[in-house]
């Protein structure tokens, strides 16, 4: 993300009519000098959904390689808010959401078709943003921003607190889905909120998608059973931008943002099409089907090409070369490569030194492949001691980590042949992706949240 917020508000200053006032101009310049080092700053946290990249990668990390419930682990505090939203940091604080019932069991709404393995929702709950330190593990805040019960059942691997907030070290941008958009500050205040409506999903299987943050313009991504939609949002007073439908069934896949020939797009895959919209306008600029039904893995963006992969019905992996792209790519010269087999499902691609890592379906088996040519130098690569996987994986100072469900961490390094380099247990089990900042991990499992450093 190179152009900033405000070099765009600035070009369309001078694009208008006469020359812009010279205190406008300083505002513009001043605004863009925030961004930049804004921006410069999110380098070193990990401020939404797979990092300041959205890659999975923290690109000044190095958290350590050993741990278990009596080593490195820097603080562990007990959680009382269930979610698998992966926590976002910056600075010192560590943000989270989740929920906490209460009260006495209620009549459960009515369930869509063909709902089952699902978690109906029995009582009210308490929706949640948490503030935890960085450094100790104290609670700073936490704040309730809605008291309902769900209207809709989720999955019993899921719960109603699955998207992952979003922060730009001045706000923090708490999803919860159906049960709304809370934008508060640093010291837990509500700036303000916004209702989208009800999310009526597949099966009944829960919510998930988190937003995506650039400038000044939040994205959210709203496929279900109904009218489905993609919104932008201003990120200071929740006015819309712009609002387009989507010819999409249910998803559960997050946009990123990617700048694509200069200009910012907001990318979203899905069973139709993964889709490439003007961040300034929403007008589809490019798009290309080929992807399964149920899309989960959020797509990874790197050097000016798309990697967008799916597995239910079908296996599908898209490589895309975005630079000119306009229009149906599906039968172009776009289409770098394409495969159908041992594609994700639900945790997302990572993308590192010019290779692009998945897993297959949520099994511990990996595939690394060079990113521009689909490449794979070595067959798959079956991860030992762990099973299966919700959580992204991450990397930092060439090490990947892959956290299970059942608490187990291995770390491998990234090279051609890769390295076991250990194998980690915790007494508590994961599904929330990890978050890397600086010498640490911080790990969200279903009772506590740990900060994982090297101790002396």
């Amino acid at each position: 993300m190179k152009i900033a917020g405000g070099f765009l508000l600035l070009i369309s200053l001078l694009g208008g009519c006469g020359k812009p006032p010279l205190d406008t101009i300083a505002s513009a310049e001043a605004t863009e000098d925030n961004d930049s080092q804004s921006q410069a700053e999110a380098l070193h946290f990990w401020p939404q959904w797979r990092g300041p990249l959205a890659t999975g990668e923290a690109p000044h990390g190095s958290p350590p390689l050993d741990w278990n419930e009596t080593k490195n682990v820097r603080w562990k505090i007990p959680l009382p808010y269930r979610g698998h939203s992966s926590p976002v940091i910056w600075g010192n604080r560590i943000f989270l959401t989740g929920t906490i019932a209460q009260g006495d069991p209620l009549p459960v709404p009515e369930q869509p078709p063909g709902a089952h393995n699902n978690v109906d929702p029995k009582r009210v709950l308490r929706f949640m943003v948490a503030c935890v330190d960085l450094k100790n593990g104290s609670l700073v805040w936490e704040k309730t921003v809605r008291s309902a019960q769900p209207h809709q059942s989720t999955h019993e691997s899921s719960n109603w607190a699955s998207a992952s907030p979003v922060t730009d070290g001045e706000r923090v941008f708490a999803f919860f889905g159906s049960n709304g958009l809370y934008v508060l500050d640093l010291n837990g205040s509500l700036l303000w909120e916004k209702d989208l409506g009800d999310m009526h999903v597949k099966h009944g299987h829960g919510e998930g998608a988190s937003p995506a943050l650039f400038g000044n313009t939040l994205v959210v991504n709203w496929d279900h059973e109904g009218d489905s939609f993609i919104v932008a949002l201003d990120k200071r007073t929740g006015k819309e931008r712009w609002r387009k439908p989507r010819d999409e069934p249910t998803s559960w896949t997050s946009p990123i943002i990617a700048q694509v020939d200069g200009k910012p797009q907001a990318i979203v895959s899905g069973t139709t099409a993964v889709r490439g919209y003007d961040l300034e306008t929403g007008d589809v600029i490019w798009h290309c089907g080929g992807l399964s039904n149920n899309v989960v893995a959020s797509p990874v963006f790197s050097d000016g090409i798309l990697y967008a992969g799916s597995s239910y019905n079908i296996q599908s992996m898209l490589a895309l070369n975005l630079k000119g792209a306009k229009g149906d790519l599906r039968k172009s010269s776009h289409v770098l490569w394409t495969r159908q087999h041992r594609t994700p499902y639900v945790p997302s691609p990572l993308f590192y030194k010019e290779h692009l890592f998945f897993l297959r379906h949520y099994q511990a088996i990996l595939t690394r492949v060079v990113g521009k040519t689909g490449e794979e130098p070595n067959g798959p690569i079956r991860l030992p001691g762990i099973l299966n996987l919700y959580a992204s994986p991450v990397v930092a100072d060439g090490r990947i980590y892959f956290t299970d469900q059942q608490g187990v961490t291995l770390v491998i390094s990234w090279d051609k042949a890769p390295e076991i380099l250990s194998l980690n247990r915790l007494d508590d089990s994961f599904n929330a992706s990890a978050a890397l900042v600086e010498d640490s991990i911080i790990l969200r499992g279903k009772n506590f949240l740990y900060r994982i450093a090297t101790t002396e």
